[in-house]
């Protein structure tokens, strides 16, 4: 049943998250142009409701935190293969779910990086290093700060007021870091979809940018070891 949660979960994180990019981005959508709040927003609920859901059950939703987890010995590795996998495919799922429901509109899109925006994170400034910098610090911050709200002495016995409090910080996330490159935080919330993306037939598609693909694999997992290590020496 965890590796369900998580697929439900990371499946549900995809649908609200990159859904709130496509009605922003998709030209007919009547959320068109509608501003980057909308889609922090979309995010920070979008995480919210699978922590709400599955948390007592599994709600890690990000291979990133899962390899942090066992890295640090807060769950065993034999847990990772399953949970890495179930995440990835509930973000292809949810991706897919995207793209059909959307698909009138992207038609209509013409601009290849609005088209690729609601699929995989790209850099303003077509940099990996900007990208790899945001990507590194947005999940830090949101490992360490994720583990302290949810499993701290602050919210305990409060789980719904502890996965509120989760949306937020990744509705302050999106909105304080999305500047230069989205961001993704997650491997799975971007490579998953990266994969869609270079395999569904669109209209107007470009390039997948396969050469910034590591960036927002490689650095979440690094800044995700970084916030669980903090987590671990605050309160171990």
């Amino acid at each position: 049943m965890k590796v369900v949660a998580e697929f439900l979960g990371t499946a549900i994180l995809v649908i609200l998250g990159n859904g709130a990019v496509a009605n922003v981005h998709l030209k007919g959508s009547k959320g068109f142009a509608s501003g980057w709040i909308v889609i922090a927003s979309g995010y920070g609920i979008g995480v919210m409701v699978p922590v709400m859901m599955f948390h007592q059950l599994s709600s890690q939703i990000n291979p990133a935190v899962t390899i942090a987890l066992a890295a640090w010995g807060h769950q065993s590795w034999s847990v990772v293969p399953a949970f890495v996998t179930a995440q990835m495919l509930g973000a292809m799922v949810g991706q897919l779910a995207i793209v059909v429901t959307h698909k009138p509109y992207y038609d209509q899109t013409k601009r290849l990086d609005d088209v690729l925006g609601t699929f995989a994170t790209t850099n303003a400034a077509g940099s990996r290093g900007n990208g790899f910098a945001t990507e590194f610090l947005g999940t830090l911050v949101l490992a360490l700060a994720a583990l302290v709200i949810l499993d701290g002495p602050s919210f305990a016995g409060a789980p719904g007021a502890a996965a509120i409090g989760v949306g937020f910080l990744v509705w302050g996330l999106v909105a304080g870091l999305g500047g230069p490159s989205g961001p993704a935080l997650n491997p799975a919330r971007d490579l998953g979809p990266r994969i869609v993306h270079a395999l569904y037939p669109l209209r107007y598609k470009g390039s997948s940018q396969w050469w910034y693909s590591w960036v927002p694999v490689t650095a979440p997992i690094l800044g995700a070891l970084g916030g669980v290590g903090i987590f671990t020496w605050l309160l171990g």
